[in-house]
């Protein structure tokens, strides 16, 4: 009877423990860089932490770098808890590095409306590389995707013909060519039909308890958010030409602070920014060269001949900053942006900077300052000293010239205190 009694109770403890398991979600929408790949490390190892059943990745990428992707994987291969990749939602897209992640998944799932594919790696300035470059670039990209393919048992030509000719399956297409293992209209469809599988992680082969799981989302942290920004050249780009504007504003305009500070911040930014990013030196040095080549228009006489090479610099080094080596499309950055920036900072230097230089340089027009080169009349002999009248205001003035007759018109020639040093006004008629 108390047999009885302890398998009535196991029974009921039975779906219990079923509800208790917990799905670790977190949700990779844009481009795969450092960031993504800090954030999937994290994810991985609070996964373990809480004894989650396995780690669900909602993935919509268009690509990203191929350092990164790298790490992803590795980390997924590695990882001691079963990854699910579910590409979603209706209309997303695993793309270019996105085709890695998934197919190093120990599940791989779409949702209807979606596609995968086109991961030939390309020039990030938009150009194409060299023969050579393009084959050892490609055949690299070729053998690491077959690796993870295989070790999957997924279909390992597809994969490689993805990378060779940037093919592209729909998720109907992705299921029948053994690319994918499922298709969901939802997370909780895809938990429901995944429970029970048996997936082998580093620590052996585990079977799937996700049908009652609670999916916990876990969101990027504060840092990671940034990073993730930052990561994209364009941002890192413009933060970089926005450092140098600051910088260089405060040095014409001492102490007006914010520029100083806001370009001062900007150019750590790009720093930080352009490390992790496969930034080109050569590209770095041309754009610092350019806007040396403009400061050196405004202060002198080239007659355009400095202006020109310094927008032919900054188009240049806008267009290698970033390298083509290794990268998937993601890596770029935007045409739209370079053409802007070239076009705003010749105008900024040609113009405002330029203008507030002569602005520096133009003579006082106020003040005491201004009134030197004017001209007066005395009222009261100078012998040296004496008084003059100057813009209708009477003041002390002296000759060094020697003596100056009453109603003689006189030149200010310099300022001592409150007294005009002036010189007689010779008259052009005789």
């Amino acid at each position: 009877m108390w047999r009885l009694f302890v398998y009535i109770i196991l029974l009921h403890l039975l779906p219990c423990q079923s509800i208790a398991q917990k799905v670790i979600a977190i949700t990779i929408d844009g481009s795969i860089n450092p960031a993504t790949a800090g954030y999937i490390h994290r994810a991985i190892q609070h996964a373990e932490k809480q004894k989650a059943t396995s780690l669900l990745i909602h993935l919509n990428t268009p690509g990203g770098l191929l350092k990164s992707t790298r790490v992803i994987v590795g980390d997924i291969l590695q990882s001691p808890i079963p990854v699910i990749v579910y590409v979603s939602p209706g209309g997303a897209h695993a793309g270019s590095a996105g085709v890695f992640i998934t197919m190093a998944a120990h599940i791989a799932a779409m949702a209807p409306g979606t596609n995968i594919g086109a991961a030939h790696p390309v020039n990030s300035g938009g150009g194409s590389m060299d023969t050579i470059m393009s084959e050892k670039v490609t055949n690299d990209a070729v053998a690491f995707i077959r690796s993870i393919a295989n070790k999957r048992g997924r279909n390992a030509n597809w994969a490689a013909e993805a990378v060779r000719k940037s093919v592209s399956l729909s998720e109907n297409e992705a299921l029948e060519n053994n690319v994918i293992d499922l298709i969901s209209n939802n997370e909780q469809e895809l938990l429901t039909a995944i429970d029970g599988k048996n997936v082998t992680v580093t620590t052996g082969t585990t079977a799937l308890r996700t049908k009652n799981a609670k999916v916990e989302l876990m969101e990027m942290g504060w840092g990671e958010k940034l990073l993730n920004v930052l990561s994209d050249p364009n941002v890192a780009y413009i933060l970089f030409l926005l450092g140098i504007y600051g910088l260089l504003f405060e040095l014409y305009s001492p102490g007006a602070i914010f520029p100083g500070v806001l370009g001062g911040i900007s150019i750590i930014l790009a720093l930080y920014a352009m490390h992790t990013l496969p930034v080109n030196y050569a590209g770095l040095a041309l754009i610092v060269f350019a806007i040396v080549l403009f400061v050196l228009e405004i202060k002198i006489v080239s007659h355009g001949i400095l202006a020109l090479g310094g927008i032919v610099s900054l188009l240049l080094g806008s267009m290698m900053l970033i390298r083509s080596e290794q990268e998937f499309a993601f890596a770029r950055i935007s045409w739209v942006v370079i053409i802007s920036a070239v076009a705003v900072t010749t105008l900024f230097f040609l113009f405002i900077v330029s203008m507030g230089i002569q602005a520096q340089r133009a003579k006082p027009t106020t003040g005491l300052e201004g009134m030197i080169g004017e001209t007066g009349q005395v009222i009261s002999e100078l012998n040296p000293l004496g008084t003059v009248r100057m813009h209708g205001e009477i003041w002390r003035a002296q000759s060094p010239a020697g003596i100056i007759p009453e109603g003689k018109k006189v030149k200010v020639k310099a300022i001592e205190g409150l007294t005009l040093i002036v010189e007689p006004v010779t008259d052009s008629l005789t």
